[in-house]
């Protein structure tokens, strides 16, 4: 193909063009506002000048060790102010962050660790008995050929004391220590090649086989700035970490807050009751969070809610679909929901429902629906599309003809670390294969309908499983619900819905509490819709909040099949 002509034949120099990277946000905010809150975590609070002295040590003190290029540091911690100095003071070294869900088991993390090959390990004095379980494992398989990474050790004020000590007894270094190391006017040198890899994630652990996603400097920039275009938000936004820095990266905010000179306010534990008080007395502006955090508050008794909130606090959701009747249960307790929708793999969310006004006038449960939906894609994604998985021919914008959602663009990932065949896949025919099923609706939206996988076939017909899921989230004595598919007799497969009860809810009579769900669920739905089977007790969930289907699906093989009807 011939090259593309211009009207001048003017090169690149140094003057006129650099590469993309979210690291000069943090040198921005420090000349900025060096004296506003950067992050705040229980009685410490630091300054932007702070942080990004902070970073620069540990860039020095990394270095120091010829942590560089081609380097990855892990690490292992819930959300306080040393993983978030990582997103920059570990790049700033030239090296990649690799940010570790705290919730995985040993032998995952120690598979983590391996495939990466992790020179560091900054792990958070809570979770340091899993990263030495983890080493060991390690270690026992590779025997001599065995080399320990360096392990820092990261103390937190709000923890037990002797979990810290017992860390520094085996020879791990301390984080403040090892900052003490590092010089604060560390001269830093972003990348040379906007390609290069800034942080590297795993899939979140719902599969037995977790894949590495590799992530650059300039989806890293544009994700940042395109989370704070499509979100509104303004300089100095007081942000609470609810959602983890360990999941995409806190889906980019991490960098995003530097370019807007925000405030982070962690939460080690996420609870109705920290979220409200936040909100009330830290003057929270935004969080994120994952449906079950919504849950969690709307459901939160009246003696952990600090109501009416004292100001309009805006709150993006993605993970899974939220349910219409959560998002306006949201709206009357005053927060303002941005749906998102994205993947791992395309730097946590990459498409909004975008708010119209005309949908202002719509009676409650017709915004909820709409805004329900997964929308249209963001500034940084050049490309997504509903398509024929077969013909890569895009579905009619009717709503209803299910294809596969599919991105290109700058918000698409490098690719999976060390698996080729991974990669093929994924990529095939110039897209990303989301392996989510969904539909383009007639204004354009798309619409998440299931995962290929969680697809019900019965009789040989498509059943949704989040469509069945919105009508069992709709009954009043449901908290949570998940629906699979469940072995029948005689349509092949049937929807089984697990169900958490709301606290207070009478569950003595489990069979007849099925049966009301049952009966409530079909005077919503097509008859081979409505679940054959329902199973009460509580969700197994990751450390996103995300629900473990395939663990459900393992529960609901264990039960059988739905025998033929005898009568």
């Amino acid at each position: 193909m011939a090259a593309e002509r211009d009207i001048d034949d003017l090169p690149r120099n140094a003057a006129n063009y650099t590469a993309l990277t979210p690291l000069w946000f943090l040198e921005r905010a420090a000349l900025a506002h060096p004296a506003r809150a950067s992050v705040v975590h229980g009685a410490v609070r630091y300054t932007w000048a702070d942080t990004y002295r902070r970073c620069r040590r540990l860039a020095s003190a990394l270095a120091r060790r010829s942590v560089a290029h081609g380097s990855t540091v892990a690490v292992i911690a819930p959300n306080i102010p040393a993983i978030y100095e990582a997103h920059f003071g570990v790049p700033m070294a030239g090296a990649v962050v690799n940010c570790v869900n705290i919730r995985l088991n040993a032998p995952t993390v120690a598979f983590l660790l391996e495939h990466s090959s992790a020179e560091v390990v900054m792990v958070d004095q809570e979770f340091f008995s899993l990263a030495e379980d983890s080493l060991r494992i390690i270690a026992d398989q590779k025997k001599c050929s065995f080399k320990k990474p360096l392990v820092i050790v990261i103390g937190d004020h709000t923890c037990d004391p002797s979990a810290l000590q017992d860390a520094l007894r085996t020879g791990a270094i301390e984080y403040e220590k090892f900052l003490e190391t590092g010089d604060p006017e560390f001269a830093w040198k972003p990348p040379q090649d906007e390609w290069k890899s800034i942080a590297l994630g795993y899939t979140s652990g719902t599969t037995s086989s977790p894949k590495g996603v590799v992530l650059h400097h300039r989806g890293a920039y544009l994700m940042s700035l395109s989370g704070a275009l499509v979100w509104k938000m303004n300089d100095g936004a007081v942000y609470l970490w609810t959602l983890p820095m360990f999941h995409c990266n806190g889906w980019c905010y991490t960098w995003t807050l530097a370019a807007i000179c925000g405030t982070s306010i962690c939460l080690r534990q996420v609870t109705a009751k920290a979220i409200f008080s936040a909100i009330a007395n830290q003057g929270v502006t935004h969080f994120c969070g994952a449906p079950v955090v919504l849950n969690t508050i709307i459901n939160a008794p009246p003696v952990d809610t600090i109501l009416p909130l004292p100001r309009v606090v805006d709150v993006m959701t993605a993970g899974a679909a939220p349910p219409p009747s959560v998002l306006a249960a949201m709206s009357k307790l005053g927060f303002r929901v941005s749906h998102t929708y994205g993947l791992s793999e395309t730097y946590g969310p990459s498409t909004v429902c975008a708010w119209k006004p005309e949908w202002d006038i719509l009676p409650d449960d017709e915004r909820a629906r709409l805004q329900s939906r997964q929308g249209i894609r963001y500034v940084g994604l050049e490309g997504l599309d509903v398509v024929d998985p077969k013909s890569m021919a895009p579905v009619p914008a009717d709503g209803s003809t299910l294809g596969e959602i599919v991105m290109r663009g700058n918000a698409v990932m490098k690719g999976y670390l060390k698996n080729p065949k991974a990669n093929a896949e994924a990529f095939e025919n110039g897209w990303f294969h989301s392996g989510d099923l969904g539909v383009r609706h007639p204004d354009g939206y798309i619409e998440v309908k299931d995962r290929a996988k969680d697809i019900i076939i019965s009789g040989g017909e498509n059943i949704s499983s989040l469509e069945v899921e919105k009508a069992v989230y709709m009954h009043p004595a449901v908290l949570e619900a998940s629906v699979v598919a469940r072995a029948d007799e005689q349509w092949g497969e049937s929807p089984c819905a697990f169900v958490t009860l709301k606290d207070g809810v009478d569950s003595s009579d489990e069979a007849a509490m099925a049966a009301n769900v049952i009966k409530f669920c079909r005077e919503r739905l097509p008859g081979y819709w409505v679940p054959k089977s329902v199973v009460f007790g509580p969700l197994p969930k990751t450390a996103t909040g995300k629900i473990k289907k395939h663990e459900l699906r393992a529960k609901a093989k264990e039960l059988g099949p739905v025998r033929k009807s005898r009568m």
